[in-house]
């Protein structure tokens, strides 16, 4: 039986405002569920999957601490799910925070566990900060829990590797532990997923919104001057890693000073984000103060590899958090495709590869670019 144009479908925790979202659709899957508890990304998530006309996807404002099991085996009835994937919060594994680990009332490991078990995907995916696997001994024998469990339920670990933004055509950093599990026989047709072989830079992402922003003017041309001048004065730069911040800090910023400094280094102002109304006064303010421009919630939202025509909804600091912590698409769609890949594979009967997968990273993945500052 054929596996070509065979639909898998997914349901994603703590979906934020769609990065994984887009990158997993992008990649092949039909969401059925998407569950997320801010309200603001609800907002952003009804009003794409409307507009982008997802069928089928369900966006579910559940709070995972006290969902019901059943009302989601409603949603999905018989279907075979394809894949349960999901960002898990990274506050209790972040080196920025207390590093509690299992001990953090915020971590939701157990709950997806919970949920593997319940509705027995064919795959798992799951997110998480590089933290949660550096330094190695720290969580180690939580890993190592969260790996036994995953084997008793049937799976067999394809990897937990740090995979990073830039080698996926983001133009950030962006560390991320991403841990693939599939059932057999899937797994054994799994290959790691595939590097996109090229890096882009902020000033090639960036530079058709910064021509616009700054127009035709003479004061305009010569400030998106001294911005490309800035932005490319080393060659193949690439962004620090976005930061959302939580609730109960402050307004948005692109990050902690050192951030700040490589951003300084790229022509652009770290310390706020620009207001979305384009008044003269904000102009001033955000596109012409003497640290740079300050980018707009749409200009960080292309750093993460979002599309532009995904709209986040809420006021700026809340759409810029929801930019700032999301999964960058890109990344989503690699993982996602090399998931499908194999999964269309077992169904087709193919011969199965040679080599089995030893980790999420490609030996040919490209490391030559750094971060600017």
């Amino acid at each position: 039986m054929s596996g070509e144009g065979r639909t898998y479908s997914s349901v994603e925790i703590c979906a934020g405002a769609g990065g994984q979202a887009v990158g997993l659709h992008r990649a092949g899957f039909r969401h059925r569920a998407l569950i997320e508890v801010d309200p603001h990304a609800v907002q952003t998530l009804e009003h794409n999957t409307r507009k982008h006309g997802w069928q089928d996807c369900a966006v579910l404002p559940w709070d995972l601490t006290s969902f019901e099991m059943d009302d989601l085996k409603e949603i999905l009835g018989d279907e075979r799910l394809g894949l349960l994937a999901g960002g898990v919060p990274c506050p209790p594994f972040s080196v920025a925070g207390k590093q509690l680990g299992e001990d953090d009332e915020r971590d939701l490991f157990p709950v997806m566990l919970d949920m593997v078990e319940a509705l027995e995907p064919r795959a798992v995916m799951i997110e998480n900060v590089r933290g949660l696997l550096e330094p190695a001994h720290k969580f180690a024998p939580y890993r190592a829990r969260i790996i036994a469990r995953l084997e008793l339920l049937g799976y067999r670990i394809l990897g937990w590797d740090v995979l990073e933004a830039r080698d996926y055509g983001v133009p950030q950093l962006r560390p991320r532990a991403i841990l693939v599990a599939m059932r057999e026989p899937d797994a054994s047709y799994f290959l790691p997923p595939r590097a996109s072989g090229e890096v882009v830079t902020v000033a090639e992402a960036l530079e058709e919104t910064m021509r616009v922003r700054f127009g035709d003017s003479l004061k305009g041309r010569e400030y998106y001057d001294k911005w490309w001048k800035a932005a490319t004065q080393k060659e193949g730069a690439v962004a620090p890693t976005l930061v959302g911040g939580s609730k109960k800090h402050g307004g948005a910023d692109l990050g902690p000073t050192r951030a700040k400094r490589a951003w300084a280094a790229l022509g652009v102002d770290g310390h706020g984000v620009a207001d979305p109304h384009g008044q003269t006064k904000d102009r001033e303010r955000d596109l012409y103060g003497e640290r740079g421009p300050k980018l707009t919630v749409e200009q960080a939202a292309i750093i993460q590899g979002f599309p532009t025509d995904w709209e986040f909804q809420g006021r700026k600091t809340a759409a810029y958090r929801q930019v700032g912590n999301a999964f960058p698409p890109p990344v989503a769609q690699a993982v996602g495709e090399a998931i499908i890949r194999a999964l269309r594979a077992s169904d087709a009967g193919a011969g199965q590869p040679k080599e089995q997968a030893d980790g999420l990273l490609e030996t040919t993945a490209p490391r030559q670019l750094t971060l600017t500052g």
